[in-house]
């Protein structure tokens, strides 16, 4: 069990028999290096907690590259055509900056700003009268406000300024030192207005503390950070979204990187599995060790390059049915009872003992014998039987098998010449042979072995077996259906892609996702799986295989949620879609994931430039959101039509975004944010090609 599985594997310097101890669940601090080295399992992948003492100096300077990342740093998610867009004007800064100051202890009075008297209300906006005489408060837009009277205190969002009046969008109610999103109450006619104070904007834009996680920068309020509860961002289904170029690769890269560079405590039990489309993660996380030693990064990949690089594989042998009927593309469920079949029978074979010997020879003279007593002419029977033996054979059924008569002995080939009257010349021969391996009742009494050992090869033989049984020999829509399954099998057994199922011996799959997530001897918190150069098709497959190895596994705890899953699905529009699953299957496994993952910890946390590709169920479960810069009208209208609960002015907003800032909402956020993202430090490889350099002669 991975409760007993050792996390920690210190030495003691002052004791011979301590360097050969083994610490079961100790708790790593900064300055200790994990390691597995005499363990019989590879890792613990349950929960280890860390004390505020062993937490706050996990920063180490060994990479300047990776620690001068800091919670203030003005670089911006974006891409490198368009830095120069996001220059903040700092004179203009300074002036927000004031008014935010001015506004910390002492309200301002309508009296002396732009804020007016209120002319109307309607169901989530307030017209508020320009006050022209005023002092004029630079760049109102976006800029929040606060309703307020003896008996509530209501938050707006200034959403337009005309010539005469200010919308202001409600948000939300202010409760103490809480907030409370939506618009049930409404401000009268006679509340007062005045811009958002600096304890006020703490309670919805959050505070650096051991619960938030610093995400970035305010574009609106000059010098203001942004943060999210741990628990609200990270328990919840996630997703990226936004435009080829806005920034996204680097937006994720910053979230993490940040995750990994919180003081507050560490982040060893972190299992954050990236499924990475061309590999551009890489270079923003190989060097999370040099934060702090226990942290570890993990490449999988079915070639491997750099020494650091860890091998692919996926063992056949825990695929399910299901599994293999999308590895092999069953199309309908003809197909799906051939699988089920063929499964079991190398379920069975795969113990190679008597027993195994034993059923296969009673297979194959069932199957010759339904031949024997079918109605086709002597030379097609003999036909169908060499071909049973060539597809099916052992050592007592094949071509060059002895049949021992009274006197004398046959070739099993010799034994099929066609006599005169169209009969064969060994009938009475062959069926004695034929009726000492035949047992009707045998393959019931065997018991499927829990742990079966098969690889692709011993797949395509139990099929061989499955298409020549009762039931399956003679039906010619099962064996058209088979031929399609045989041929896509054959194809990945004999392509470079059976290099991604190349696993030699037995493992379960507790033991198979903790050596996914080990590596030199060490847990890795981010497995960033490379699926550069795999085609569409298998690439999807290999992300849904994975997935529901970890739900499976997770499911299977007895502790709900005490081994969380994080599934980053880059290009997630290539893979998470409505496909025939649901027909074939019953279900979709990333729509499962999506309505039950929550409970058990598996969490989906998808990126795409099309969410309108993307199934809409899955898009429904999302509890988060951070959406950059999208223009194209069919996906902001799905985003509206996904989420009933998004206003207006969020859709609005997010085609005109300057590349790397994002609107955020959902479950971590009081209301919707502006969001300008800090540039990754390592950055990803997601950059534009240099067409000038490389261009030049």
């Amino acid at each position: 069990m991975l409760e007993n599985i050792v996390n920690n594997n210190q030495s003691s310097p002052s004791s011979t028999d301590a360097e050969n101890s083994v610490t079961i669940n100790s708790t790593p601090t900064a300055n200790t290096v994990v390691s597995n080295n005499n363990l019989e399992h590879p890792i613990n992948l349950s929960q280890q907690s860390v004390s505020d003492s062993n937490s706050s100096n996990i920063n180490s300077a060994s990479n300047p590259s990776i620690n001068n990342i800091s919670n203030t740093n003005n670089g911006s998610a974006q891409s490198n055509e368009s830095s120069s867009n996001l220059t903040e004007n700092t004179t203009l800064e300074k002036e927000k900056e004031d008014i935010i100051n001015s506004t910390t202890s002492n309200p301002i009075n309508n009296d002396n700003t732009m804020f007016g008297r209120i002319m109307n209300i309607t169901d989530s906006t307030v017209e508020v009268e320009l006050n022209k005489s005023a002092e004029v408060i630079p760049n109102l837009m976006n800029l929040h406000v606060i309703f307020y009277d003896e008996n509530s205190k209501l938050l707006g969002e200034v959403r337009g300024v005309l010539s005469d009046k200010i919308l202001i969008d409600l948000k939300g109610e202010y409760a103490k030192d809480r907030f409370i999103a939506g618009t049930i109450k409404k401000p009268t006619l006679s509340s007062k207005i005045r811009v958002i104070n600096e304890e006020e904007l703490n309670i919805i834009m959050g505070t650096n503390n051991e619960s938030n996680i610093y995400i970035g920068k305010s574009p609106i309020y000059p010098g203001k950070n942004i943060y999210a509860n741990i628990n609200d961002l990270f328990s919840n289904h996630l997703c990226f979204f936004g435009n080829s170029g806005s920034g996204k690769s680097c937006s994720v890269s910053r979230v993490i990187q940040n995750v990994f560079l919180n003081k507050n405590f560490l982040t060893y039990n972190a299992n954050l599995f990236f499924f990475d489309a061309y590999g551009e993660y890489k270079n923003a996380f190989k060097d999370i060790s040099t934060i702090n030693p226990n942290y570890q990064y993990k490449f999988l990949t079915t070639n491997p390059v750099d020494p650091s690089d860890a091998p692919l594989a996926i063992p056949v042998f825990l695929l399910t049915v299901d599994d293999i009927a999308l590895l092999l593309q069953a199309a309908d469920h003809s197909q799906i009872t051939i699988i089920e079949r063929m499964y079991k029978l190398a379920r069975i074979f795969s113990r190679n003992d008597d027993s195994t010997k034993k059923l296969k020879n009673h297979l194959i003279a069932r199957a010759i014998m339904n031949v024997l007593f079918s109605n086709q002419s002597a030379t097609a029977k003999k036909s169908d039987i060499f071909a049973i033996v060539s597809a099916c054979s052992t050592d007592e059924f094949n071509l060059k098998a002895e049949l021992q008569g009274v006197g004398y002995t046959r070739v099993f080939s010799e034994c099929f010449g066609i006599d005169r009257n169209g009969e064969f010349g060994e009938s009475v021969l062959i069926n004695e042979y034929l009726n000492k391996y035949i047992d009707d009742e045998y393959e019931s009494t065997i018991q499927i072995p829990n742990e079966a050992f098969f690889t692709l090869d011993d797949l395509a033989s139990a099929l061989s077996f499955t298409l020549i049984g009762e039931g399956f020999q003679e039906n010619k829509t099962i064996q058209d259906a088979a031929i399609i399954l045989k041929v896509r099998l054959n194809s990945i057994i004999n392509s470079p892609n059976s290099a991604f199922f190349n696993v030699t011996q037995y493992t379960d799959l507790e033991t198979y996702i903790s050596n996914l997530i080990m590596h030199n001897n060490k847990r890795s918190q981010i497995i960033n799986i490379n699926l550069e150069g795999v085609d569409d098709n298998l690439a999807k497959v290999l992300v849904k295989i994975l997935a529901k190895m970890l739900f499976d596994f997770a499911k299977s705890r007895t502790d709900r949620a005490s081994i969380p899953f994080h599934l980053f699905i880059e290009e997630a529009h290539r893979y998470v879609v409505k496909d025939n699953d649901v027909f074939l299957l019953g279900y979709n496994i990333f729509e499962r994931i999506a309505k039950e993952g929550r409970k058990y910890g598996v969490i989906l946390d998808l990126v795409s430039q099309r969410p309108v590709e993307i199934s809409d169920t899955v898009v429904s479960q999302m509890s988060n959101f951070l959406i950059l810069k999208m223009t194209h009208p069919l996906d902001l209208e799905y985003i509206e039509k996904m989420l009933p609960n998004i206003s207006g002015d969020v859709i609005d907003k997010l085609n005109s975004l300057q590349s790397g800032t994002l609107v955020a909402f959902g479950n971590a956020f009081k209301i919707p944010l502006l969001i300008k993202m800090d540039m990754p430090n390592p950055t990803p490889y997601s950059s534009n090609c240099d067409i000038i350099n490389t261009w030049k002669g």
